[in-house]
């Protein structure tokens, strides 16, 4: 198969975390710089046919596409360092492997042959390997095969792999090695070891490595390179340190530090197209290492434990706050530790307010207590899907006087369902895929906050949720003060709310994190951090 696209696969070893996704989105980044066009997927070695039904706690964020594919939070870094979008392409799990296989079993597409893993699920592997590579739009397409090599479920992902060197011929193939060098502080040393034992589990599965990148708290000196040049047989200026970063957006100044984007061009044949040109980026890190204001925002939600829950939301302010100069001091704060007697205690001293999305009852009360203190207490507010259902609630509840006021999520039987089931969603019995999910239109109301964010009447924002606005509230809603300022022109659904009578108080029905990149702040959040900087200066 002679292929005009070429093909990089990033494997992992040692550790799983080790940062995979980062490495790729980065390689994506100056390849892009120098004039490629590139795409990056994720192979995700679970059963699960997406991480759609994943508590956030399994697995962070489910992150979602404008086409509605559920996915891993790494779509959300390669979007974010690309700033180009992914798709349902772009994100496969073994789950989706084996339902792809099974049904072409059932509708007899085998003909009659016993189905096995080589080489009919390693032939549903390869090709969706291929797939974004088949139209031509693509110079480069890297491949992240998650978890650790070694590990029982990557088995036919690895043999995939090899099985694509001989598909593609040697100057389309590229294997990169992400791996770790611990450093033993009893010691003093740091050891190649696992390093070692994790390429050799690769050659075992008869996959050479071209690139080893390597994870390490302290530089590697160069009889360490040497040795694992030696005995990982690839060539010395192939290893390629990669140090811990202050933050992830150094990542791809570290990696053309080291030539890494060289490397790879060397191996595959690729003249560059133009200089490399990270302007925008460095210009971006300028700003983020060297800000002129702070502000304390909260960011209130359930899972705060792990912070991976609300990636997309914590970049988002990152990107937003470089490009007006002002670091975000943002504080996760477990909404279920918020009740009636300690909630000034946990708020007070925040320039600003994040009510996060979420599901189910847990913690439902501390964020009603807290959209009740930020609307009070005039600080501003942000709430994101379920954030901007529990502000209508509360102020269902607490300026109309609608004691019962609730959303049929928590309470089925509420008299008063300002925040009900979706009417499409009513006929549905299965929770994967089944959500309003993907891009939608939005038509703001001028004069609005949040048209004069956008600076258009119309734009486009993704979407994950069941339960929406009930419409048979919405008179009472507006002629006591809370606007439906940005709808759904198809359906009339509302997707933004807010109050007129104070600084900044605005709730979106859809997720504004999931399109914020290093290039393209999202501009709710810069303006919600303007508010924050105004707040904090009165």
């Amino acid at each position: 198969m002679a292929s005009p696209t070429k093909y990089i696969f990033i494997t992992g070893g040692v550790t799983s975390s080790l940062g995979k996704g980062i490495i790729a989105a980065s390689l994506g980044k100056l390849l892009q710089a120098r004039g490629f066009t590139v795409t990056i997927q994720k192979f995700d070695p679970y059963l699960n046919i997406d991480p759609g039904t994943l508590n956030p706690y399994e697995h962070g964020e489910c992150y979602v596409t404008d086409d509605g594919a559920e996915t891993d939070l790494d779509l959300g870094h390669y979007e974010r360092f690309l700033n180009t979008p992914t798709s349902q392409s772009n994100n496969i799990t073994t789950g989706r492997i084996y339902n792809n296989v099974i049904t072409k079993e059932r509708k007899g597409e085998f003909l009659g042959k016993t189905v096995q893993v080589i080489p009919h699920i390693t032939d549903e592997i390869k090709s969706n390997f291929y797939k974004l590579g088949e139209d031509g739009k693509y110079d480069v397409v890297i491949t992240e095969i998650g978890g650790c090599v070694g590990d029982i479920e990557s088995l036919p992902f690895i043999e995939a792999v090899r099985q694509a060197r001989w598909d593609l011929g040697p100057n389309n193939f590229l294997v990169i090695h992400l791996t770790l060098i611990p450093y033993l502080k009893a010691a003093k040393e740091l050891k190649t070891k696992p390093t070692q034992h994790s390429v050799k589990q690769l050659l075992e599965a008869g996959i050479q490595p071209d690139i080893l990148v390597c994870r390490t708290e302290y530089h590697l000196p160069s009889d360490v390179k040497k040795k694992l040049a030696l005995f990982c047989n690839v060539q010395l200026n192939n290893v390629i340190e990669a140090m811990d970063a202050d933050t992830i957006y150094d990542v791809p100044l570290l990696m053309k530090k080291e030539k890494l984007d060289e490397r790879v061009m060397s191996k595959l044949k690729l003249s560059s197209k133009q200089n490399t040109d990270l302007e925008n980026w460095k210009d971006f890190l300028g700003k983020l290492k060297n800000p002129t204001q702070e502000v304390n925002i909260g960011l209130i939600g359930k899972y705060v434990s792990l912070p991976d829950s609300y990636k997309s939301i914590i970049e988002a302010f990152t990107h937003a706050g470089a490009s007006i100069e002002c670091h975000v001091n943002l504080k996760l704060i477990s909404s279920e530790e918020i009740n009636m007697d300690n909630f000034e205690s946990k708020l007070k001293n925040l320039d600003g307010i994040l009510v996060a999305p979420g599901f189910g009852e847990r913690g439902f009360q501390g964020k009603l207590e807290t959209v009740r203190y930020a609307r009070e207490k005039q600080i501003p507010f942000f709430g994101i899907c379920l954030g901007m259902q529990v502000a209508v609630i509360e102020y269902a509840r607490n300026v109309l006087g609608l004691d019962d006021a609730n959303s049929t999520e928590m309470d089925p039987l509420t008299k008063n369902p300002v925040i009900a089931l979706m009417e499409e969603q009513k006929r549905i019995d299965q929770m994967g895929g089944t959500m309003r999910l993907g891009a939608y239109t939005c038509e703001l109301k001028k004069g609005s906050k949040s048209y004069s964010a956008y600076g258009k009447v119309k734009i486009q924002e993704r979407h994950r949720h069941r339960y929406e606005f009930n419409n048979s509230y919405l008179e009472q809603m507006e002629e006591a003060g809370m606007k439906a300022t940005g709808k759904n022109p198809e359906t009339g659904l509302v997707e933004v709310i807010e109050i007129k009578n104070h600084p900044w108080f605005v709730g979106v029905q859809f997720h504004p994190e999931y399109k914020s990149t290093v290039l393209n702040p999202q501009p709710l959040f810069v303006k919600f951090i303007q508010a924050a900087i105004d707040h904090k200066v009165k």
